[in-house]
């Protein structure tokens, strides 16, 4: 049985075929099924029917995609995800083109995982548009969030977040970019690189973070709006990538900017920066789990297909245990991201928890994927295959809007000052009493 078994695991297929097909339900409605994450509490009836309808519009808006022309392709999805009206989900203010007066953080997790168990490319699509403006949503004044937020609430105007720098990407702080104010005092002067900026090319504004000089570190960043156009800001190179989208490094060089195009307060940039991505950060994990769930139904479906020794794949132990695996680990991610999306959506901190799901989901989609690699034996690592695409789609999403390991240190942090208050306030409680030594 265990020579079998891993011979299972390892036999080539006799005709892998140019494409691997979609899992038997792929497209199924998720309220269809039995014990759906749906069911959960973290959920009102609105979320449950707007995850009906993005996944029905998915299977039959997604599943001819192209993606020879990135650029291209990327500019198609957001014209066609505005005019379904899925961008206004990542947008606050219905003055504004939005959704609801804030962001939905749940509405949000819910279209990422869908969008990528069918798309990649239009999960990121979507995520670009949120992220890209969410600085505006939060900090904008209204002049700025009425010229630019319907906009790409409709699809009509593409935006991106340029936070990065060549020496400093998780170290925020360290960036370089500086910002001043010219001699009239009208317009600010930007000078110096960001580099990884997603929709780097094809965006038609930028919110752009930049050292105003108030003070070292965190404290001396402040925000702005930076129109595609500006002269001085050029793409000074586009970046390839395993799993292909817009991206770019920008180069300032003297690029005026003007006074009203700075975003909040100045040197409250990094503030803004966080909260954007504290928003963000959770669907980041949403659509980890929802390459991991494609991944288990590819998975599922070569287990129950692929004749092995006169049985089938999934009949060995081994392929059930490790199925056992992947819906652990799916479980547990979901349980973490919609916990997180739920707290934040009824107004809570939510920088430990938004962490935590970003750690295990994305980690985990990993490792989910990696199995149901393993499941397609040597189909799974030929190009074009779902698996395979799973695989180059989900490594970036361990890295990009904080590493794994920043993310550990989010937790062992806010721990560590959990702790030390407890402490403190036991410390005065017992003094107050009289029961301290």
């Amino acid at each position: 049985m265990t020579d079998k078994a891993n011979l299972a695991s390892q036999a080539e297929p006799a005709n892998p075929g140019p494409q691997a097909k979609p899992a038997t339900g792929s497209n199924a409605s998720p309220a269809a099924v039995e014990n759906s994450p749906l069911d959960w509490p973290f959920f009102e009836d609105r979320h449950r029917e707007l995850a009906t309808r993005i996944d029905a519009w998915a299977a039959a808006h997604l599943s001819k995609t192209g993606h020879d022309d990135v650029d291209a392709t990327c500019r198609h999805l957001v014209r066609e995800l505005g005019a379904a009206g899925w961008l206004k989900y990542g947008v606050g203010g219905t003055a504004y083109g939005g959704h609801g007066d804030t962001i939905d953080t749940r509405a949000v997790c819910l279209l990422r995982e869908t969008l990528a168990k069918h798309s990649g490319l239009a999960d990121f699509a979507l995520a670009m548009q949120g992220l890209g403006s969410g600085a505006i949503s939060l900090a904008g004044t209204h002049e700025q969030k009425q010229r630019y937020l319907p906009r790409v609430a409709s699809g009509t105007a593409i935006a991106a977040f340029a936070l990065s720098e060549p020496q400093a990407g998780s170290d925020v702080a360290a960036m370089a970019l500086s910002a001043r104010l010219d001699e009239a005092g009208e317009h600010y002067i930007l000078d110096g690189d960001k580099t990884w900026i997603s929709n780097g090319g094809i965006a038609d504004f930028y919110v752009v973070f930049a050292r105003t000089g108030e003070a070292p570190g965190a404290r001396g960043i402040s925000a702005f709006i930076v129109d595609a156009d500006t002269p001085g800001l050029e793409i000074a190179e586009r970046i390839d990538v395993i799993a292909p989208h817009p991206l770019a490094r920008l180069h300032f060089d003297g690029a005026r900017v003007p006074r009203g195009q700075l975003l909040g307060a100045r040197a409250e940039g990094f503030k803004i920066a966080m909260r954007t991505l504290d928003i963000f950060r959770t669907s980041v994990a949403a659509a980890s789990l929802g390459f991991a769930r494609r991944a288990m139904q590819e998975g599922l479906a070569r287990a129950a297909s692929r004749p092995m020794f006169g049985q089938t794949l999934g009949d060995f132990q081994l392929t059930q245990a490790k199925l056992a695996q992947m819906a652990l680990t799916i479980d547990s991610s979901a349980l973490l991201v919609y916990r997180a999306a739920w707290l934040r959506d009824h107004g809570k901190n939510v920088t430990r928890e938004a962490a935590l799901a970003k750690w295990q989901a994305s980690e985990g989609a990993q490792q989910v994927i990696d199995a149901a690699v393993q499941l397609w034996g040597g189909a799974g690592v030929q190009s074009g295959v779902v698996v395979e695409q799973l695989y180059r789609e989900i490594r970036a999403l361990r890295i990009y809007e904080g590493a794994t390991e920043v993310q550990q240190l989010i937790v062992g942090r806010d721990l560590l000052k959990e702790h030390a208050k407890h402490a403190e306030s036991t410390k005065l409680a017992q003094h107050s009493d009289g029961s301290a030594p």
